[in-house]
């Protein structure tokens, strides 16, 4: 690929950097500076990579050096590091969740607009191929109106998962658990597909992780306007079972298992469509899909003024408040799916249905 004129910055060195950095390298991005709490991790890389280090992101930030910083640390710290780095003018990739809380992620959007910085939500399971193809068919309106949905995550995370992270399962650090962390890149495609949830009535439990704070499984019913889709998630299952997603429409209904869609059509007709596991990604998780690259790549290209037509899934919004012509996954398209998922712990601690505005 084409040499790019920008240079990034990674913060954060835990099991997600790795994939960053690789689409940073196939772009022909440099990296001119990298972040991380673990002194001996940051300098190792450095010296592999033959850039900067640093263990203190403020003084990373104040050094300067890149355009674009990756924000890959755990969920607690997106908030305050994205603000940080938007304030001084700095383009923001961050991974998911936006946040941990709705108003934390609403003040990143603000630091944003009043910098005229960029920022972007990592939710690359929205340019899987599959993913995609059944986007088409229900904004073409072949399917018909939508009539429902359901969503399952049913995973498996040990307790050694969490005893080895202290952030992890703790609600001021990992802001939840299953629903904010494993299940949300669903209930994201599901708000990709059908657009702003509008209430939601659920209920969360810890069932099998004693020595956690947060849920280990939640269920209940989203509505999308006078649609309903309803939802289960767990960490309690055997093995990491594929993601189980389906839209029931008119005309038919689609479906997604794992990185497969299948279209299906009253008259019999049907459509496959499988995700595009053709691009190397090492360190890469199955459930992580390919992706990654694709809305990497996207971003880049936005920053440059020549979006990719992979790129177009989510609409901005301009510093002005204008539309613009670019669609990726914005800070806006971060905050719905942030919404939601606030949403669905506000409703079980309340034990009724929430509004969601």
């Amino acid at each position: 690929m084409n040499k790019s004129n920008y240079q990034a910055a990674v913060i954060g060195l835990g099991s997600i950097a790795p994939v960053h950095i690789k689409a940073l390298d196939d772009l022909g991005i440099q990296i001119t500076a990298i972040c991380d709490s673990k002194q001996d991790v940051a300098a190792a890389l450095a010296k592999d990579r033959g850039c900067a280090y640093y263990t203190d992101y403020e003084k990373m930030l104040d050094a300067g050096g890149f355009d674009v910083l990756h924000n890959c640390l755990p969920h607690y710290l997106h908030a305050p590091v994205t603000i940080a780095a938007l304030d001084r003018g700095i383009h923001v990739v961050c991974e998911k969740p936006m946040a941990t809380t709705v108003a934390d992620a609403k003040k990143m959007i603000a630091a944003a607009k009043a910098s005229g910085a960029k920022l972007e939500i990592i939710f690359q399971n929205r340019y899987n191929t599959s993913v995609q193809a059944i986007k088409s068919a229900l904004d073409s309106g072949t399917l018909g109106r939508v009539l429902g949905g359901f969503l399952q995550v049913t995973w498996h995370r040990s307790e050694a998962y969490y005893s080895n992270n202290d952030w992890r399962g703790r609600w001021d650090t990992e802001g939840g658990g299953v629903l904010i962390n494993q299940s949300i890149h669903t209930f994201d495609l599901m708000n990709y597909l059908l657009g702003d949830p509008t209430a939601v009535h659920a209920s969360v439990a810890n069932r099998a992780h004693p020595g956690i704070e947060v849920e280990d499984v939640a269920e209940g019913v989203i509505a999308y306007g006078d649609v309903n889709v309803s939802f289960y998630a767990t960490n309690n299952y055997p093995y990491n079972a594929p993601v189980s997603l389906g839209v029931v429409c008119e005309n038919g209904q689609a479906a997604l298992s794992g990185d497969i869609a299948t279209i299906t059509y009253k008259d019999g007709k049907q459509e496959v469509s499988q995700a595009d596991d053709s691009i190397a990604m090492p360190y890469r998780k199955d459930y992580w899909g390919y992706s990654h690259i694709k809305q990497i790549q996207g971003f880049y290209d936005w920053l440059k003024g020549t979006p990719s037509s992979d790129a177009l899934v989510g609409k901005d919004v301009s510093v002005d408040g204008t539309p613009d012509n670019t669609l990726r996954v914005c800070g806006e398209e971060g905050l719905r799916t942030q919404k939601l998922i606030n949403g669905i712990y506000d409703s079980a601690k309340l034990g009724h249905r929430v509004a969601l505005g």
